[in-house]
């Protein structure tokens, strides 16, 4: 079983946040895989469904971001799962908008929701780091996580989302660079490396010119 987390803060006050980012990659991934109804359990939102085969539990902790630890680590104390088996989603200010990593372990880089995770169930589990980019100076980080996403950042944030909720199933069953690929694949700017290639159309071959020849000089130029 696993269990795929995001990051946030709770009420409409914060939906919108780019630190909010984690809740709206669980709330696509619900929506595209058709996963159940969300539910009051564990201080957050609960939602049960099956990926490829796999059960999996969507949790959105509503503690407020600096306490997403105690959610976590409750759910998973009841459902006796291992921090291996536990994905989160969060906004990382060191990707450029749009981009995304998948790694495991690491510090927290003082990230609030990730540093209440170290405190309740350690390091050892896995993190969707999605790109949001960084405002240019450490003072303005606090505005710029907390401040709602630009109209023009739904050109690279819709895609990056609905991609999320389509290539959720790899991370289901451990396909990390599948699901990194996939999600590459459907960015704006995704590079001709990144994207698949266009399929090849087949060659068409162009009709023979007529043969004006006169069958006298067709007899001599074969003769000849």
């Amino acid at each position: 079983m696993k269990l795929l987390v995001g990051l946030g803060n709770p009420g409409a006050k914060y939906a919108q946040n780019r630190h909010n980012i984690g809740f709206m990659a669980v709330d696509e991934i619900a929506r595209a895989q058709g996963f159940g109804p969300w539910r009051s359990k564990f201080q957050g939102a609960l939602s049960e469904g099956v990926l490829d085969g796999e059960k999996v539990l969507l949790l959105k902790p509503e503690t407020f971001m600096n306490l997403s630890g105690q959610s976590v680590g409750a759910a998973m104390r009841f459902y006796k799962i291992d921090p291996a088996d536990v994905v989160v989603f969060h906004d990382e200010l060191d990707l450029a908008p749009g981009k995304l990593r998948v790694k495991r372990g690491g510090g927290h880089a003082g990230h609030n929701g990730l540093r209440s995770l170290h405190q309740h169930i350690g390091p050892d589990y896995e993190r969707v780091r999605l790109g949001i980019g960084h405002p240019g100076d450490k003072r303005l980080v606090s505005n710029y996580v907390l401040g709602d996403f630009a109209k023009a950042d739904s050109d690279w944030l819709d895609p990056l989302l609905e991609a999320i909720g389509r290539a959720a199933p790899y991370l289901a069953k451990g396909q990390n660079d599948r699901f990194m690929t996939a999600v590459a694949q459907a960015r704006p700017d995704a590079t001709p490396a990144e994207k698949p290639p266009a399929p090849k159309k087949p060659t068409e071959k162009a009709d023979p010119a007529p043969d004006a020849r006169s069958p006298l000089q067709k007899l001599i130029d074969r003769f000849s």
